[in-house]
C-alpha cells in the first residue's frame, strides 16, 4: 500500500509498473561495470536455448542486487568479501558461481595460497566430499590463469 498521495509509479506507456521492475538503466550500466572491473571481463548473460523473454528481467534484477548492491558495499573490504563469496559458492557446491568467485578473487589481490587454505578450512566446516567436488574448479580455474 502507498502512502496517502502517492501515485503508483507508471511505465513509458502509462501503464502501473511492475513490483520490482528495474527501470533505472543507470543502475544496471553501473553493475555491469562494476561486474567487469571484479571478473577481468565483460559479464556476458545470454538467454538459454528456450528461456522466455522475462529471463532478462531476472538477470538484471540479479545482476542489480549482487555487483550494484551488494559488492561495493563499504562494510567489509575487497579481500574478506573475495575469500567470503568463495566460501559460499564452495560450499553450496555451485561450481559456475564458484568460477566467477574465483576470478573475482584472483583478479582482486587474492593469492593462491590463500584460496587453497580456505579450501582446507572449508574441509573442516563443509566437509571434505564438498570441498574436494569444490576443489576441482579451483585446479581448472588456476590452470586457466597459467
Amino acid at each position: 500500500m502507498l502512502p496517502a498521495g502517492r501515485r503508483p509509479a507508471r511505465d513509458a506507456g502509462g501503464r502501473r509498473a511492475r513490483t520490482g521492475d528495474i527501470t533505472d538503466q543507470d543502475a544496471y550500466q553501473g553493475a555491469l561495470d562494476n561486474a567487469e572491473r571484479l571478473l577481468g571481463q565483460p559479464l556476458v548473460l545470454p538467454l538459454g536455448e528456450g528461456e522466455p523473454s522475462v529471463g532478462h528481467d531476472f538477470r538484471r534484477l540479479a545482476t542489480v542486487q549482487t555487483f550494484g548492491a551488494a559488492w561495493p558495499r563499504e562494510g567489509l573490504d575487497l579481500r574478506s568479501r573475495c575469500l567470503v563469496s568463495v566460501a559460499i559458492a564452495a560450499a553450496l557446491g555451485t561450481h559456475e558461481p564458484l568460477r566467477g568467485q574465483l576470478r573475482i578473487a584472483l583478479t582482486s589481490g587474492v593469492t593462491r595460497e590463500e584460496i587453497v587454505e580456505l579450501f582446507i578450512h572449508l574441509a573442516a566446516y563443509a566437509g571434505a566430499a564438498r570441498a574436494f567436488d569444490s576443489y576441482q574448479v579451483v585446479a581448472a580455474v588456476f590452470a586457466e590463469r597459467q
